[in-house]
């Protein structure tokens, strides 16, 4: 009961971190989840591909062409040609502008999917807290009915209890026992699934671990103002109107010509000549509609930008206002009021002031009261951290 005492004297005050353990927990997380790393890998691929594409796009060309005559013996003349194509040099430029784009635009998809990740594990890690909350009950409860149990079986014995108290208490007993084991079984599950975020490795949960120490209600219309700036939903989408944006830049330059430079040598007999190689090639259908393909990506980003803006801030004011309101109901509960009102009702019961049905009707329903409470705060917490999901 003590332990149930201190769990439930929650009091929201100003924010300062997670609880030490969820910080370990997440922590560990990012490191070793598979598909965090395998998305790090990815982007590095594309990093290299990015900056691949940068490059001058055609290799160096070198032939040489022997020619043969009659009645000459061996190599009548000979042309040797060495020769490379680039790009105009504009277009290097403007392609190095989109590159660094996409760079950024693949940095923020990649920290949007870290919150998304660590935010799934700090809600599994919620969840075991009021887990083992409702088992500190449960607990409690299961304990009480033994000691009731040995009572009443002593009083049935002595013909002062009936069978239905001795049923009731037995009943209560079953059904505790059942709770518990879906507790349990619940526990274990979240625990997996934790451990399936942490790439399959085990870990150890203590069941000490506490809610980290939560925020007070920030002032809504700046909150909405912060999460519009720092919401990373809303960058990713930001970053991909930027680079799209670009990408328009880049493809406008389509026409502009490629330029080729080399060398050539021609041997006749006992004569040689050398020269340059200068060349352009006009591309008149290779940008064919790739300056409209890139206009409709850039529109279809600025409607995904403006889409998770309204997505991003009808949640926070969802949250926000339904914290309000379970702020308010926290406030509510008189836990030491009902942790007393248990105690006196059990020594009611054991020293034969009341019957064992008027303790369970009136015990009944402070345990019910514990277990609102219990899942208030805990959905209190969810909201929180979703409410400072771009911080984790």
């Amino acid at each position: 009961m003590k332990k149930i005492l201190l769990f439930c004297t929650f009091v929201a005050v100003p924010y300062i971190c997670c609880s030490q353990e969820i910080d370990t927990v997440m922590s560990r997380i990012e490191r070793n989840n598979l598909e965090l790393q395998a998305l790090r890998e990815s982007n590095k691929a594309s990093m290299l591909e990015i900056k691949a594409e940068n490059n001058i796009q055609q290799d160096l060309s070198v032939s040489y062409s022997p020619f043969f005559s009659n009645g000459v013996r061996g190599v009548a003349s000979s042309e040797f040609v060495a020769s490379l194509g680039f790009d105009f040099p504009t277009q290097y430029a403007a392609r190095k502008k989109w590159g660094d784009y996409r760079s950024e635009e693949i940095g923020r998809q990649y920290l949007l999917q870290r919150r998304d990740i660590l935010l799934e594990a700090k809600k599994l890690c919620l969840e075991i807290i009021r887990l083992d909350a409702e088992k500190e009950i449960l607990d409690t409860r299961l304990e009480n009915a033994d000691e009731l149990l040995a009572l009443v079986e002593k009083k049935f014995e002595e013909g002062g209890a009936g069978i239905l108290e001795m049923n009731k208490v037995k009943m209560e007993r079953m059904t505790i026992r059942t709770l518990a084991a879906q507790n349990s079984a619940s526990r274990r599950s979240a625990i997996q699934n934790l451990e399936a975020l942490n790439g399959g490795i085990s870990l150890e949960i203590a069941a000490s671990m506490e809610y980290p120490v939560l925020p007070a209600l920030p002032d809504f219309d700046a909150f909405c103002k912060h999460i519009a700036e720092s919401d990373l939903s809303v960058l990713s989408a930001g970053a991909s109107v930027e680079a799209t944006a670009q990408e328009i830049k880049v493809n406008r330059q389509n026409w502009l010509p490629k330029l080729e430079v080399g060398y050539r040598r021609n041997t006749s007999l006992n004569e040689a000549s050398d020269g340059f190689i200068v060349g352009i090639s006009v591309p008149l259908f290779s940008g064919k509609n790739k300056v409209k393909i890139a206009k409709a990506r850039h529109t279809a980003a600025i409607a995904g930008l403006e889409n998770a803006r309204l997505q991003s801030i009808n949640e926070m004011r969802s949250s926000y206002f339904e914290m309000t309101e379970l702020a308010q109901a926290l406030e509510e509960y008189d836990l030491p009021l009902m942790l007393n009102t248990l105690e006196a009702l059990k020594k009611a019961v054991t020293a034969g002031q009341i019957s064992i049905m008027d303790y369970y009707m009136e015990a009944d329903n402070i345990f019910n009261s514990l277990a609102d409470y219990i899942g208030i705060e805990n959905r209190y917490q969810v909201l929180m951290a979703e409410l400072f999901r771009n911080e984790l």
